[in-house]
């Protein structure tokens, strides 16, 4: 079975995480600018959910390159938020993409609250959409708590200020080599593998 790929994001960090889980699941990721879709090309996300986000970005891309085309929304949610600030995630704190500004924002939210109100989870929803029209969806969370202050500079995102659950690092400290395990982009790929390989085996 062909497992190539494009990923439909510019966000580098995303991609590099992507790519590194993928390769240990047998996928080969293209990137969007390999499968020939002009960089200022982009699909605005204004989808309420992450479902409707990731489906947006993969068949925008689908329908201009031809090609199987894997997108994915993911945020992060906090309880003691009401979910916050689930798919405002990359633009919490008022510029897109601005991690720091980002978990600057929620940190302040949180100020004061013991461990026990601190939980919150990853979600990450991935769409794969065939050329066909065939769609295939696979979710994944990772829970945890989120940290009183930043540590930590590896990652993207809320890596700083996350700490899943059965560690006391932040993901911004241990790196790829064990978030690429148990992050929740890892288990929705997981999902998606076996979703495919069940579909090949009907």
């Amino acid at each position: 079975m062909d497992k190539t790929i494009v990923l439909s994001t510019h966000n580098k960090g995303k991609l590099a995480e992507f790519e590194g889980i993928a390769s240990r699941l047998g996928f080969k990721i293209i990137t969007r600018d390999e499968a020939g879709i002009p960089h200022e090309f982009d699909v605005v996300e204004d989808g309420t959910t992450f479902e409707e986000n990731s489906y947006k970005k993969a068949y925008e891309v689908m329908k201009m390159c031809g090609l199987p085309t894997m997108a994915d929304d993911s945020g992060l949610m906090v309880d003691a938020l009401d979910g916050q600030p689930g798919v405002y995630s990359s633009r919490f704190g008022g510029v897109e993409g601005d991690s720091k500004r980002n978990y600057t924002k929620l940190l302040g939210m949180m100020e004061g609250l013991p461990l026990e109100e601190r939980k919150a989870h990853f979600t990450t929803v991935i769409t794969l959409i065939y050329p066909g029209g065939e769609t295939i969806v696979a979710k994944g969370e990772c829970h945890g708590h989120i940290a009183t202050e930043p540590k930590g500079e590896k990652g993207f995102g809320y890596d700083p200020v996350f700490i899943p659950d059965g560690y006391t690092e932040t993901f911004g400290i241990m790196g790829p080599e064990v978030k690429n395990l148990i992050s929740h982009r890892a288990r929705a790929l997981e999902e998606l593998e076996r979703i495919l390989e069940e579909r090949e085996n009907k």
